[in-house]
This record gives structure tokens, C-alpha cells and sequence, in this order.
């Protein structure tokens, strides 16, 4: 074949000469990607946990607890939590149910101080019946406090029997009380004997069991046993610091079906001082669970006599070994071995 007819090869510029492309390799890409979506989404949770935060806050029902004119000073801090038998929030058929009745106006079924320091969680159960001086009104049940002239003149009560200043006061009823035994699952508790109070709504064998919000309620209220009056507030303790310990499980602040309806059931439900906020019941939460975890002392006032006064059982402290007991919670010590109770 001529040598004409053959097409000459196309020349081809030089390497050095070629254009370059200037692409990221794809893994750079991926890296990048994947950085922008994880800082994307810990952003849109951490929205998510603030907004959550101040919706709890804002949902905490608030009164102005605190007296104006308080001068008890203690080291550590001191919170009253108070359970009464408000039935705000239940239906006639929640009344029936829960056999709570319906009884006008509040009390307090339950009168807790709980101290956290740098000695430890101390959980002091008063007895309701307790015989103390209420200021303007003689000396009195510790219960009609509350009654009488509301959180102001409990806590001004309790602060002029123990001593202790009280810094936050927290308050829940019988609905908020159900509500968080529910939202954990119910709670796990060893019963030592078995109980029947038609009058609490409750018909319980001894042995370990799970109790839900209504069984638990009744459990705490009940007064249908030998020990009476001291056996219902070491009921309390037991079934608080149980519940305490379900709520603040891995289990439960894991699962957003348990904590989320905990968390409503708990800020719908509970009264807190006007000053306070939800840290404030974060903490007494976390001073709780000292207590539960068995880091803690949970104990009763001691008692020295229960004498008949104006026709009604009442309670008179062991004023020895009860101010052996408050001087070192005010002082943030480790309370003594003999100024405990029951």
C-alpha cells in the first residue's frame, strides 16, 4: 500500500503537558462527610436535651415554700420533701381505684429530710404524728403544719425542731406517686408480711414481688400493720429508695419509652420552692441515690414515748439522742451509730 494512503499516527502532547484533574480522592470525601453528619447530629441532639431541659423546668408546678424569716444555719444541704395526699390531677374513677377517697383540702402524708455533703447522704423519715411546737398555734402534730398555714409554716417547723436550715422543698401527691412507679416499670420490693388494708386499697403476700404505681401507693400509705405508724415510714424509705434506684438505672435513662414518661410524670406532678429549678431536683435525686446505693444512712428520728395528748396518739422524740442525730447532719458529719432510730 502506498505509504501515502497510511494515516500518520496522532501526535500526543507530552505528559507534563496534559491537564491535571483536581479531584479529592474519595475516602477524603467520605471522612469529611462522615464528620459533618456526626457533628450534625450530636448538634441537633444536644438542641433536642436543652429544649427537653426547659420544658421539665418550666412544667415543675412552683410555691413560694420558703419563710422569710428563716435563721437556722447547717453546713451541706438540706432538701424537705413532703408527700401529700393531694388527689389533684385524678378522675373520680382514679379515686375509686387507688381507694384514696375524696377528702377536701391537703395533708401531708410524708415528711422526709434528706441531707447531702461531703459526709454522705442522710435521709431522716419525721413521723407525721410527731409532737412539736408550731409556731402561733401551741404545740401540735407535725402533719397539721402543713395544714394550718401550708409549706411556709412546715418547713419553719422543722427548722425550729431539728435545727437544720432547709434549702429546697420538694412536694408530690398521690397522682405524681403512681405516675413514677409506672413509668419505670413498676418497682421490684422484698414484702416481710403480708397485708390486707381495704381502707389503702391493698392485698399484698410477703415475698419479693414487683409493685405497680397503685399496689405501691397503697403499700406506703398503709397503716394496717403491728408497727403501725413506724413501720409506714420505714415502708417509705424502702419503696422510695427502690424506685430511686429503677429510675436512675442504666435501663431506665437509656430507654427514652421509660425516661421521657418518668420525666413527665415527675415535673407534671411535683411541687418545688419559687427559687428552684430542675438541677435543684436533679441533685436531690443524686443525693437519693447515695442513699439507695447504701453510701448513705436512712433512719427515723428517735423516739422516746408515744403519750395520748388531747385524745390523740402522738409522738415525742428522744430529745438526747435526736439532737446527737441533727448536730451532725448541721455540722455535715456522719451521723453516730446510737442517735439513729427505727
Amino acid at each position: 500500500m502506498p505509504r501515502s494512503a497510511v494515516e500518520a499516527p496522532r501526535s500526543r502532547p507530552p505528559a507534563s503537558d496534559r491537564p491535571v484533574a483536581l479531584k479529592a480522592p474519595p475516602r477524603v470525601r467520605k471522612r469529611r462527610n462522615w464528620r459533618r453528619r456526626t457533628v450534625l447530629t450530636i448538634a441537633v441532639i444536644l438542641v433536642a436535651l436543652i429544649g427537653f431541659g426547659v420544658y421539665l423546668d418550666q412544667n415543675l408546678q412552683r410555691v413560694a415554700a420558703m419563710p422569710a424569716n428563716s435563721v437556722a444555719e447547717s453546713d451541706g444541704t438540706n432538701y424537705l420533701i413532703v408527700g401529700s395526699d393531694s388527689r389533684a390531677g385524678l378522675t373520680a374513677e382514679d379515686e375509686e381505684n387507688l381507694a384514696t377517697g375524696d377528702a377536701a383540702g391537703q395533708r401531708t402524708d410524708t415528711i422526709m429530710l434528706v441531707h447531702s455533703g461531703s459526709s454522705g447522704s442522710v435521709l431522716v423519715s419525721l413521723p407525721r404524728d410527731s409532737y412539736v411546737p408550731i409556731a402561733g398555734h401551741g404545740s401540735g402534730k407535725l402533719n397539721s403544719a402543713y395544714a394550718l398555714g401550708g409549706p411556709q409554716l412546715l418547713i419553719s417547723t422543722v427548722e425550729a425542731a431539728t435545727g437544720l436550715r432547709v434549702d429546697h422543698y420538694a412536694e408530690i401527691g398521690f397522682g405524681g406517686f403512681v405516675g413514677a412507679v409506672d413509668a419505670v416499670g413498676g418497682i421490684t420490693m422484698d414484702i416481710p408480711e403480708a397485708i390486707k388494708d381495704p381502707k389503702a386499697g391493698l392485698d399484698i403476700k410477703a415475698g419479693t414481688q414487683e409493685l405497680d404505681g397503685a399496689t405501691a401507693l397503697g403499700y406506703v400509705r398503709t397503716r394496717a400493720t403491728a408497727s403501725s405508724d413506724f413501720g409506714r415510714v420505714a415502708r417509705q424509705r424502702a419503696l422510695l429508695s427502690a424506685l430511686i434506684a429503677k429510675a436512675t438505672s442504666p435501663a431506665t435513662l437509656l430507654n427514652p419509652f421509660r425516661v421521657v414518661p418518668l420525666a413527665n410524670a415527675m415535673t407534671g406532678t411535683i411541687t418545688v420552692d419559687d427559687g428552684d429549678h430542675l438541677w435543684n431536683v436533679a441533685s436531690l435525686g443524686l443525693a437519693l441515690r447515695g442513699v439507695s446505693g447504701g453510701d448513705g444512712v436512712a433512719t427515723t428520728v428517735p423516739v422516746g414515748s408515744t403519750p395520748n395528748i388531747g385524745g390523740q396518739s402522738v409522738v415525742k422524740w428522744d430529745k438526747t439522742r435526736a439532737s446527737a442525730l441533727f448536730e451532725a447532719i448541721k455540722n455535715d458529719r456522719t451521723p453516730p451509730a446510737n442517735a439513729l432510730g427505727p
